[in-house]
């Protein structure tokens, strides 16, 4: 696996052994893994929780996610 490293259009300072053809296709998969987490974080209310203790977290994180899934879950069944 080879790291991918953003590269500006003019004067980069990374040249073409830095990057890779994979990189778009990261890019996408990047999106598509880090969106949830942005969802939970502005949606879910896990930006601060309230709760305290690693097992209350976590169960606040698996609703979270499940809601997440719930939510997403119109779109994807219309495909």
């Amino acid at each position: 696996m080879t790291p991918h490293v953003a590269q500006k259009v003019r004067h980069s300072g990374i040249d073409g052994r830095t990057t890779h053809s994979g990189y778009a296709m990261s890019q996408r998969h990047r999106k598509k893994i880090e969106a949830p987490f942005g969802w939970a974080k502005t949606v879910g209310g896990m930006a601060q929780t309230v709760h305290r203790g690693l097992d209350r977290v976590r169960a606040q994180f698996t609703m979270t996610m499940a809601a997440c899934n719930l939510a997403r879950l119109p779109k994807l069944l219309a495909t």
